[in-house]
């Protein structure tokens, strides 16, 4: 049953953040990768929020590792990163990949306090 609450997860997750990347890029006319910077944010919040939440183990394979796991991407972030720094846009792959880091995080955190004192 995990395996199958995981795929659907996915098969909502990954639609959502092709969808995302390509709307939130489409209004910024930047070498910053902003749609992946968001999509990843918000999948940290999500997972933050399910830790904080301590949620039952179904919950967490449909939301967490099906439908963030295909809403974020590491491997996105890692070829933006080296496609700016390529483009010797370094000032922009050093920015994305601090704030990501940074960010990321923070997000994360977010959403493990505020689940957590809703719950507590």
């Amino acid at each position: 049953m995990t395996v199958v609450l995981v795929f659907v997860g996915a098969a909502v997750g990954a639609p959502a953040r092709y969808l995302t990347d390509r709307a939130v890029q489409a209004r910024h006319d930047s070498l910053f990768p902003w749609g992946t910077f968001c999509v990843n944010l918000i999948g940290c919040l999500i997972l933050g929020g399910l830790t904080g939440a301590a949620v039952a183990h179904p919950v967490s394979a449909l939301v967490g590792t099906g439908f963030c796991g295909a809403l974020t991407t590491y491997s996105t972030f890692s070829y933006e990163a080296l496609r700016l720094a390529e483009q010797r846009a370094y000032f922009y792959a050093g920015t994305y990949i601090g704030v990501s880091v940074v960010a990321g995080l923070g997000a994360a955190l977010l959403g493990y306090a505020s689940m957590h004192a809703l719950i507590a």
